[in-house]
């Protein structure tokens, strides 16, 4: 994985790339406007943890102040991308007067590798923590080879 990303197996060395960070600036990166094309809007690179061990892999990503119905994941054949809009509710009658963070959207893009099944892939949002598993495709899975005697 390239720059800021954190690929750990299971024993948390550094792993083999089974999924590639691409990394598109620093910190902060640009990303056209939705719809209108006018300005490019900043997003942040959300801190993910890419998990391997023998069944596949996990990623966690940590994405705060993002709700489930503002977070969504493109997985593509060997291409997956997490978007977020972060929303911070204030009760009525309050406003914000200082935040730390003024970028509300997250985006991080990761080449995955062909031994990856992305039809079986599970994702749970808690806490502000999305934690996302794809399977080893079938073809890919460790399996044991039964020696006869002759």
């Amino acid at each position: 994985m390239s720059d800021n990303t954190r690929h750990h197996t299971k024993a948390g060395h550094p792993g083999n790339g089974k999924a590639n960070g691409h990394d598109h600036g620093h910190d902060q990166e640009r990303s056209p406007a939705m719809t209108d094309g006018k300005e490019a809007r900043h997003t942040l690179r959300p801190p993910v943890d890419v998990i391997e061990d023998r069944d596949g892999i996990t990623l966690l990503a940590d994405l705060p102040g993002v709700s489930r119905d503002r977070l969504n994941l493109h997985l593509e054949a060997d291409s997956l991308t997490i978007e977020g809009e972060m929303m911070l509710d204030l009760p009525e009658q309050m406003e914000s007067r200082f935040a730390e963070v003024n970028v509300p959207r997250y985006k991080r893009t990761f080449t995955l590798s062909k031994d990856l099944d992305a039809e079986k892939a599970s994702a749970e949002l808690k806490n502000g923590v999305l934690r996302l598993h794809i399977p080893k495709a079938q073809h890919a899975q460790p399996r044991r080879i039964q020696i006869s005697a002759s």
